[in-house]
């Protein structure tokens, strides 16, 4: 029996040996002789074997190849891209159409949306062309030509697909327009070494018809996918899970779109990716599970749960310290608003957690995160000085001054920052994040900010607080005001009635938040309110602020969309006065 064993086990690494390839000394990409030298060989060698070392994850990713590569090898070809391009819709999202990176790019592709906006695709509420195989192929197709009218080097082209074309201007000295020749060595950008190895991973392994091919449809304007789904004897779940960039069943009328159709059998396992073994440095320790009466601990600290209608005095009883001491320990005022299943603690926290970091769910900030790891809130501010007091679901917030280096961030399966685990798939289908609700983890839900009576004069921008509002600078676009903020580019084009293609001016304002849900039913509110600005000083707080005016700290919550209580000396915020 162990030798039938050991036989099994050298077949079967002789199996593996054999469909993973060795990098060649020169390889072929887009007309360019590259020849590999050795320092690079062995890096590109690396990553080969981690592309092949799991059977059922490769085989996954090459279907996936096999199924996509016709469509983008056609539009290539119309648009005068090289075919070798393909490998890198493979190396970006692992041709999964709604994978989501830890920046938010999106799709086949993995588009931001302002660049996405920019190259000519529909990004809205109702219509995501990102995850359309045909669209983003056409709009990474023009985003690849526009690169290469700079450069005539489709290798610099390849680098300024994560870099920029500015970026690939500052680190290349010798750019070497028209080169058909050049070197591969341990200084050649790591982007480019993992494409090569993408490509020479799969390159081979592409032969043989698909069980599944993809034919594309023309769907006339206001056609439901349903009556398309009868039409042509597919399973309407079958052709939604083929066309997740329509967000509702009805085709829109701006243009003409094409529906996705697959023929033939459904592979089971084509939406699950089977990761292989890797050792990632960074880690994200899921918080552990907590019962209501119970003591248990957290980064080696002793914590509890609130219950229902809690105080923090019983809740500092009930962990055996004074109240200033509760407090103190969990970085709250007298005026906090105490909600069931709130997590606290009875020693201080400490400056680290064990995890490297946390992606925020819905109804999170960074204070409740803090109480989730036993990680003081001030060192967390400070691990995370992006943030701004506002986090998006999926954002990665740092728990400690560890950060990856890009190379870690960026792995080859297109993933955002994870924790690999060879003996679980990874679920590539994402889910549109529920709305937050009021649970043990969520701050209590800011309803519409009210304003003043209609008859007010002043513009819609004094209304909302600085933070809700930017004045643009001298060389200020869109996109770097949506980075700052972290809000979407298409919010901030519907929030300014604006356009992409409209140029930002020196001092013009941009509202940061939905002015039209500024507007409530009139019997909500007082024709007979004020508006007045309160500029916070260093000694303030919101209790303090909402005793000076005699309102509730929601109420300065919601008219100025605060969603934590910090206040930053210097902050204006509007007061209603009755």
């Amino acid at each position: 029996m162990k030798f039938f064993a050991a036989v099994v086990l050298l077949i079967g690494a002789a199996s593996l040996n054999a469909q993973t390839p060795e990098v060649p000394d020169q390889i072929k990409f887009a007309g360019i002789t590259l020849t590999i030298r050795d320092d690079a060989k062995k890096e590109i060698q690396k990553d080969v074997n981690l592309l092949t070392q799991h059977a059922g994850y490769f085989s996954v990713k090459t279907d996936r190849a096999k199924l996509f590569f016709p469509i983008i090898e056609k539009i290539f070809e119309e648009e005068g891209v090289p075919p070798d391009f393909k490998f890198l819709a493979l190396q970006e999202s692992s041709l999964v159409a709604d994978a989501v990176s830890s920046s938010n790019a999106v799709g086949f592709w993995q588009f931001k949306d302002y660049t996405a906006m920019e190259m000519g695709l529909r990004v809205d509420e109702m219509i995501d062309e990102r995850m359309h195989v045909v669209a983003a192929t056409k709009g990474a197709a023009n985003y690849l030509k526009k690169n290469n009218l700079q450069f005539n080097n489709w290798i610099y082209t390849l680098q300024s697909y994560q870099m920029g074309a500015g970026g690939v201007k500052k680190a290349v000295a010798d750019l070497q327009n028209g080169a058909t020749a050049m070197d591969v060595t341990a200084d050649t950008y790591w982007y480019v070494k993992r494409f090569l190895a993408h490509k020479i991973a799969f390159e081979n392994g592409l032969t043989g018809e698909p069980e599944m091919k993809l034919i594309t449809y023309q769907a006339s304007a206001q056609k439901d996918l349903k009556d398309i789904a009868q039409e042509l004897s597919v399973e309407i779940a079958t052709l939604k899970e083929y066309n997740k960039w329509l967000k509702a069943d009805l085709i829109p009328d701006d243009k003409e779109y094409t529906v996705i159709v697959p023929v033939g059998k459904l592979n089971s396992d084509f939406n699950k990716l089977f990761l292989p073994a890797k050792k990632i440095s960074m880690s994200e320790t899921k918080p552990k599970e907590m019962k209501p009466d119970s003591v248990f601990q957290i980064n080696g600290i002793g914590a509890i749960l609130s219950r229902k209608s809690e105080t923090i005095n019983q809740l500092a009883m009930r962990c055996g310290l004074s109240l200033d001491e509760f407090m103190e320990y969990n970085e709250i005022e007298y005026s906090f608003i105490v909600q069931q299943g709130m997590v606290f603690f009875k020693e201080k926290k400490k400056n680290k957690a064990e995890a490297d970091f946390h992606k925020a769910k819905a109804g999170e900030d960074l204070w409740r995160i803090s109480q989730l790891y036993g990680i003081r809130f001030k060192k967390l501010k400070k691990f995370n000085p992006e943030t701004n007091g506002v986090i998006k679901v999926g954002e990665v917030v740092w728990l400690g001054s560890k950060r990856p280096e890009v190379q870690e961030l960026a792995l080859e399966e297109g993933s955002e920052v994870a924790k690999l685990n060879n003996a679980e798939p990874f679920e590539w289908e994402t889910k549109s994040p529920a709305k937050a609700q009021t649970d043990s983890l969520s701050l209590p839900h800011l309803q519409k900010v009210h304003v003043i009576d209609s008859t007010a004069t002043l513009p819609m921008a004094d209304y909302v607080n600085p933070k809700s509002s930017h004045t643009i600078s001298a060389g200020e676009t869109l996109y770097s005001v949506s980075n700052q903020y972290k809000i979407k580019v298409t919010d901030l084009l519907k929030w300014n009635n604006l356009s992409i293609h409209d140029k930002l001016k020196p001092g013009q304002i941009l509202v940061l938040a939905d002015t039209t849900s500024l507007i409530t039913d009139s019997k909500n509110i007082s024709t007979t309110e004020s508006v007045t600005f309160h500029e916070v000083k260093s000694s303030d707080t919101l209790y303090s602020i909402a005793r000076q005016y005699g309102v509730t700290i929601r109420d300065i919550m919601e008219w100025n969309y605060k969603k934590d209580f910090t206040l930053t000396s210097g902050e204006r915020l509007q007061i209603h006065i009755k």
